[in-house]
């Protein structure tokens, strides 16, 4: 979390979101940071971003063994990128009770009825990564 709260800090103009793909050895295969402003890409998340670089790092759309570490609580189009991309966990820190999709509005990561399910863990160093967020908006509003 400390890697993905570091890339959030990179963000710039937009949403302070930062996620990072860790393979079963503990190595990071995979980064990114939210980059729909600046690339002008509604899909450019950092979840996606990450999972993209994974994948062409490891040679296969495949990131079994892998866990997605991320700053916030995955929307719908990332967590349903998470399942496609059969990854094993995913790691967030703070929730989000508008666009969550790992258990807050949605919880597309553990649906049954998908043909893959993925362990959540939620709230890993959450005050923290709600006070990065808190502030990006703050200063906005």
């Amino acid at each position: 979390m400390q890697r993905a709260l570091a890339l959030a800090r990179t963000a710039g103009d937009d949403v302070p979101v930062g996620a990072v793909v860790v393979d079963d050895d503990g190595r990071v295969v995979g980064q990114g940071v939210n980059r729909r402003e600046a690339d002008g890409d509604p899909t450019a998340h950092a979840e996606v971003l990450a999972l993209r670089e994974a994948a062409r790092r490891r040679g296969t759309w495949r990131l079994a063994g892998c866990t997605l570490v991320v700053t916030l609580e995955p929307c719908t189009m990332c967590a349903g990128a998470a399942v496609l991309a059969r990854v094993d966990r995913v790691v967030f820190g703070a929730w989000d009770p508008k666009a969550g999709a790992a258990g807050s509005l949605r919880d597309v990561l553990r649906d049954t009825r998908l043909n893959h399910a993925v362990e959540v863990i939620g709230g890993v160093r959450e005050a923290e990564c709600a006070a990065l967020l808190d502030g990006f908006f703050r200063e906005r509003r």
